[in-house]
């Protein structure tokens, strides 16, 4: 049993690394796991998916750079965004109990999956 935890452990590590430096959203792969396969409860499995993101984020942001994918005039503006939603989701996470952050995280991936599946791209002619 220990070694099937290891290697679903490296696996969901290993997923979420590809789908992170992708873009997509590897934090996804990583709580969906921790929370259905591995117990976890939902705020603990954010916690070690926000330590996770550290490194994985300092690769991406190296080969990103590398591969000239950023566009840094927008950093400083969605940081300084970003730093206020933090602000808001911590304290907002206070208040919030287990079940319902299960089921706004859930209602989450349903949105973004029927949005992904129906949302029609517009294609630009260059």
């Amino acid at each position: 049993m220990t070694d099937f935890f290891s290697a679903a452990i490296i696996a969901a590590g290993f997923l979420t690394g590809v789908a992170a430096s992708m873009g997509l959203g590897g934090g996804f792969v990583l709580i969906i796991y921790l929370t259905v396969f591995a117990g976890a409860e939902q705020i603990k499995a954010g916690g070690i998916n926000l330590l996770f993101f550290l490194p994985i984020a300092l690769i991406s942001i190296l080969i990103h750079t590398k591969n000239k994918l950023i566009e840094w005039r927008i950093i400083l503006p969605v940081c300084v965004s970003g730093a206020f939603g933090v602000a808001a989701g911590a304290i907002l996470l206070g208040f919030t109990d287990e079940k319902t952050l299960r089921k706004l995280f859930a209602g989450l991936l349903v949105f973004v999956g029927f949005r992904e599946m129906f949302h029609k791209k517009n294609v630009e002619n260059d």
